[in-house]
């Protein structure tokens, strides 16, 4: 494949079809981990690391994978990369293991990595799929990252725990509520269509 074309699979995931905000997928973690930058990024980094892995697998196996099975069977090879993430997130990142909680082993079934082994992985070569992994992993993560600076510096009035505003700053608690998470990504949403129009 040559390098503009992998290119273009890579960068596709950063802009035009970044999971979150283009594509609307994923969003059960996007609204559930973002009350702070740290778990959106771990969130993020976790799923990139599955998506780039099940993308591989799964390209390489494609020819012997039977059409009938595939789909459980991306999911016990998705299953086995969650599997991975969780032993060594408990194991190097026990805090953020315990904020992300159910969310780390849902990410088994979540739509933009079973979704891309479907429409992409299956279908196209190894340094492709890899790409189209890495692209929408990293996507995803800024999207994440993006959503949990905004809740946490308006909901906490900090960023990594740190405080950015001065001690009279009164925190807007809404934005790292359930309801908050659903205004921020409307307003996520909204933004990026204008951008997108222009």
């Amino acid at each position: 494949m040559a390098k503009k074309n992998v290119f273009q699979e890579f960068t596709k995931g950063l802009w035009a079809e970044v999971p979150p905000f283009r594509l609307v997928l994923g969003l059960c973690p996007v609204l559930a981990v973002t009350k702070s930058v740290d778990n959106g990024i771990g969130m993020g980094v976790a799923t990139t690391f599955v998506l780039v892995c099940s993308n591989v697998i799964i390209s390489l196996l494609k020819s012997v994978i039977p059409k009938q099975v595939r789909i459980a069977c991306y999911i016990v090879v998705i299953a086995t990369f969650v599997i991975v993430v969780e032993l060594m997130m408990q194991a190097y990142a026990y805090p953020l293991f315990l904020q992300l909680g159910i969310f780390i082993p849902l990410i088994v079934v979540n739509c933009i990595v079973l979704g891309r082994a479907e429409a992409f992985a299956s279908k196209n070569g190894v340094v492709a799929s890899l790409a189209d992994g890495l692209g929408m992993g990293v996507g995803f993560t800024l999207s994440l990252t993006a959503l949990s600076i905004l809740r946490e510096v308006l909901g906490n009035g900090t960023f990594h725990n740190i405080p950015v505003f001065g001690p009279t700053f009164e925190p807007f608690r809404f934005m790292v509520e359930a309801p908050g998470a659903f205004v921020c990504l409307g307003l996520m949403l909204c933004v990026m269509n204008m951008l997108g129009k222009k």
